[in-house]
């Protein structure tokens, strides 16, 4: 009887208990108390399918790949945004690997440019020849006619055949002879180059860097990575490793992905919060040239991505600061002084990043 007393002595209390309403999205945001792995809302898209293919693509290349988890997460994310991958490193860390290896996860065509001094555009883009049989022109599709295009050193061909990929990496079509055609979607291109090597290569010019919506700079593996390393080419016993990578996304379903990504929702603030580090990076200092619109939208549909893999149908903050740093890397040009003081662009992205108040 005094226990039942005790219980409802303060009725007003468990009146308010139970009208207190549930966290939102954005509560959890504000509490740090979003917990990625164990979603406690319903999302408004499906993307339960969409994240179990990531995670199918990461699992299919870490049957080879060792490490270079953010590497692959990158790729992903390009993917979902319909973005080109700029990827720099020293030879030998498996950049051209990973990259035809992730072709292979994907149920469409595959093709490799190996990009050289003497390469003419036609090389790439194709050329029309003359039909005996006819008397006619017919138009021969390059390589370039694909779905996923790896480019190895893409630095080494001159600036005629670097603009070749202009059109087409930004339209998804080239223009031969007045007529145009259509790449099939999906097309993404994939470029490698190397940082160190000098002799024989041209800097890529800021309008085909701007193309790329990520940079990525892949490192050399630990100790205990390069000994795994070791351990996995030992027991392939020379083995291709594309034998040991299955297909596991195909077009149509890429397709649907990209659409549940598009529809990701994203606030007003984080809008603002975007803009306000893009607009910094062309008044400061320490900057030659900032960022464009075009870096704005880049990090706004990889902010998208980022919250669609992790299982959210909303952006927050950190989708935005893990974007920026892969978005704006190549955009950005330090002024002549703080380039010969050994700084570097992603310092001054994290300057600017810190300088910028995160939305609550």
């Amino acid at each position: 009887m005094e226990a039942e007393e005790h219980k409802n002595s303060n009725p007003e209390e468990s009146q308010n208990a139970s009208q207190q309403p549930s966290s939102t999205p954005e509560e959890l945001i504000d509490g740090n108390a979003l917990d990625e792995n164990k979603l406690d809302f319903e999302n408004r898209i499906p993307l339960e399918e969409l994240r179990n293919a990531a995670e199918a693509i990461r699992a299919e290349l870490g049957k080879i790949i060792i490490g270079q988890h953010e590497f692959i997460e990158l790729l992903i994310v390009a993917l979902l945004s319909d973005g080109h991958v700029l990827i720099e490193g020293v030879p030998g860390i498996a950049k051209t690997v990973t990259a035809k290896l992730f072709a292979k996860t994907l149920s469409t065509e595959f093709s490799r440019l190996q990009f050289t001094p003497d390469l003419m555009p036609s090389d790439v883009l194709g050329t029309s020849v003359l039909n005996m049989k006819n008397s006619e022109f017919e138009f021969r599709k390059g390589p370039i006619f694909s779905n996923i295009v790896l480019i190895d050193e893409i630095n080494r061909a001159p600036a005629k055949t670097q603009a070749a990929l202009f059109e087409v990496m930004e339209e998804r079509q080239i223009t031969i002879d007045g007529e145009r055609y259509k790449m099939e979607p999906p097309f993404m291109v994939l470029a490698t180059q190397n940082p160190i090597e000098q002799e024989g290569t041209y800097a890529l010019p800021e309008a085909q860097l701007d193309r790329f919506l990520f940079k990525i700079k892949v490192d050399y593996p630990s100790m205990e990575q390069e000994v795994a390393i070791l351990a996995s080419h030992h027991d392939r016993k020379g083995a291709a490793p594309q034998k040991d990578i299955l297909a596991v996304l195909s077009p149509e379903k890429l397709a649907t992905f990209r659409l549940q990504t598009q529809e990701v929702l994203i606030e007003e603030k984080i809008l603002n919060y975007i803009a306000s580090i893009v607009v910094k990076t062309r008044t400061h200092p320490h900057l030659y040239l900032g960022g464009s619109p075009r870096a704005s939208l880049s990090i706004m549909n990889a902010a998208k991505a980022f919250a669609a893999i992790a299982g959210r149908d909303f952006v927050i903050p950190e989708d935005v600061k893990r974007a920026v740093i892969p978005v704006m890397r190549h955009r950005l040009i330090l002024s002549p002084e703080r380039e010969m003081e050994g700084m570097t662009t992603e310092q001054v992205i994290d300057m600017i990043v810190q300088s910028v108040e995160i939305p609550r």
